[in-house]
This record gives structure tokens, C-alpha cells and sequence, in this order.
């Protein structure tokens, strides 16, 4: 089922605790990130296991890798901030990034690339492709963006292992439930601003709690983008695993004000010696796609009706084809 904005009724997803495993295909494991200082205690989403750090015994298992999607841009920038201006509640993303075949030690030099959309459902570099629902054009939003760059970028692991983030909480288009995408590399370097060489070990996404999404979407600027929302449980490409299929444990900056925005953690155990691109197939669900990852095309909604979701709700889980065929 999906849920619409407008309604104050909200279901609280059931919270999934996910146990020890082996490296999953694709080269990653994902665990939720045991705070390091008395700050940054989990709480929120509350989906989370406990996390695995560089002295835990076990890496717990992923999900197989999913496709890069129709969205993703080569050269993205190597900086901590990627709003570029955009407005929305704020996000502070802490991930570490652990090698799992080593007893999930840190990897520092590890390159964390992430992307995804505004709050109205855009992304950089595709201004143009409908989010679905009713929404305002991206060139409404009045802010200084680069409409080839924002909400994009890099960050390099410290000797803990440890990138961190500001930016927003994305927002949502159809048919996919709100998600940010991820890529991990390793083995390059930083060069002109930008991260150059090396390879890809892991392409994924990460995901919401659905009761804090919707309840950040009845806010502006979110608000102003209507229509049929995917929640987890009928999304195309999450698979259900809790923190091991990528769910962010969100922390509120102020509890029961949900504007002053949120901390997200996880922990990232990649195969160094695993590559996925994510890149060659999917479409991310946008009515796009194809080979090689064709993005959608069309002018943003104004006035139209509202669309209904057309995710077929398919478990990546069950059927790894299936999960690397949108996202």
C-alpha cells in the first residue's frame, strides 16, 4: 500500500533486527552504526541492529548490488556539504566504511560517493524528468544550486573509516520509496576537486524509516510535491533486511521537531577485492532506463493528477534479478 502526504495517519513500519552473516554478492555489508561518543546514541528509526565496528567478530550481510540507476553523474565533487543551497530538513549522514573479509577493520582512503533527489523529487543533471504526483518546476525552488552538480559528492574515510556528510532529507518520486544512492570506491585518488581512478566495490541505496519521511513530507518545502508515495514495504529494490539492506538509523537533532533535521548512521563492510559498478542495467523506476541506465525525460508536473504507484512491491531479497532491474 502507499501512503499519501496529506494523511495524518501513519503506520509504524515493523522494526526488523538483522543478525550476523557472510559477505553478500556484490562485495558489501551493512550494519547500523554503534555511536563512537554519547552524541550520537541511535534512536529514532529504532530499525537498526546493533553495529558491527573494526573489533566486532561478524560483518552482517547485504543485499545483492543494485543498479547505479538512471540518475548518476561521473565527477561529482569531494566535499562534506552537497545542498549547494537546496532547501529541506537538514541531514547529517555519518557512515563507516569497514573492510568485512578482515574482520571489518577500517578502511581509510575508502571514497563514499552519494547522490539523490531535492525535496520536491529532482535530481542534478535531470531537471527536467517528472518526479510524478504534482509538483512545482525544480527552477521554483529560488535557490543558487547547480543544476548540474547539487545534492552530489564524495567523501574520503579517515583512519577510522569514518565520511561524513551534510545535506537534506531527499524527497520522492514515483515509483520508488524515498532513498539516497551510494557508490564505494577504492584504489583512486583525489584529483581537480574530484575522485579519479581506482574501482567500485559496492553500488546501493540507502533507505527511511517511512513514519519519519512522511511525516518530513507534510513540511515545506516538501509538502508543495503531492501524489502517491511508495513506502518501504511496496518499494521495488529495498528488500526488507533492516540496517543489512541499507536502512539509515535516524537520530532527531531535536526530538518532536522534526524541521531541525536529523542524523543518519551505518556502517559500510566492503570486499576490497569485489567490483560493482551498478552500471548496464535498471532504470531506476522512472519511466526511463534501459541499457547502460537511460534517463527518464519529460517536463516536470503542474497540475496534473495525482499518479498511483506502480511499483509491483517485488522483494530484492527474493529475487536479486529483481533487485538490480530498478533503483
Amino acid at each position: 500500500m502507499t501512503g499519501h502526504h496529506a494523511s495524518k495517519t501513519i503506520t509504524r513500519r515493523r522494526a526488523l533486527a538483522v543478525t550476523g552473516g557472510t559477505v553478500a554478492a556484490g562485495g558489501l555489508a551493512v550494519a547500523g552504526y554503534q555511536a563512537a561518543s554519547a552524541d550520537e546514541t541511535t534512536g529514532a528509526a529504532g530499525t537498526a541492529a546493533s553495529a558491527t565496528s573494526a573489533s566486532g567478530s561478524t560483518c552482517m550481510t547485504l543485499m545483492t548490488s543494485v543498479t547505479e540507476g538512471p540518475y548518476y553523474l561521473d565527477g561529482a565533487l569531494v566535499r562534506k556539504d552537497i545542498t549547494e543551497g537546496k532547501s529541506g530538513v537538514p541531514l547529517t549522514l555519518r557512515l563507516t566504511v569497514v573492510d568485512a573479509t578482515d574482520g571489518c577493520t577500517p578502511v581509510p582512503g575508502a571514497a563514499v560517493e552519494i547522490w539523490h533527489c531535492d525535496a520536491w523529487g529532482y535530481y542534478s543533471g535531470y531537471t527536467t524528468a517528472s518526479p510524478g504526483g504534482s509538483a512545482p518546476a525544480e527552477s521554483e525552488d529560488g535557490s543558487t544550486a547547480d543544476d548540474a552538480t547539487y545534492l552530489r559528492g564524495y567523501q574520503i574515510a579517515n583512519t577510522n573509516g569514518v565520511v561524513k556528510f551534510e545535506t537534506i532529507f531527499p524527497g520522492w518520486y514515483t515509483p520508488r520509496t524515498c532513498h539516497i544512492h551510494v557508490k564505494v570506491h577504492t584504489g583512486g585518488e583525489k584529483e581537480d576537486g574530484t575522485y579519479e581512478g581506482g574501482k567500485v566495490n559496492y553500488t546501493g541505496q540507502f533507505y527511511f524509516d517511512d513514519e519519519i519521511a512522511q511525516e518530513v513530507f507534510t513540511l515545506q518545502p516538501y509538502s508543495r510535491h503531492t501524489g502517491s508515495y511508495t513506502t518501504l514495504d511496496d518499494d521495488m529494490v529495498y528488500d526488507g533486511g533492516g540496517a543489512a539492506g541499507g536502512l539509515l538509523t535516524l537520530k532527531a537533532v531535536k526530538k518532536g521537531n522534526p524541521a531541525r533535521g536529523y542524523k543518519g548512521f551505518l556502517t559500510l563492510g566492503i570486499d576490497p577485492d569485489a567490483e560493482n559498478t551498478g552500471a548496464g542495467s535498471g532504470n531506476d523506476g522512472g519511466g526511463g532506463g534501459g541499457e547502460g541506465g537511460t534517463p527518464p525525460t519529460g517536463e516536470p508536473p503542474t497540475d496534473g493528477p495525482t499518479q498511483s504507484d506502480t511499483s509491483s512491491g517485488s522483494s530484492a531479497g527474493t529475487d536479486p534479478a529483481a533487485s538490480a532491474s530498478a533503483s
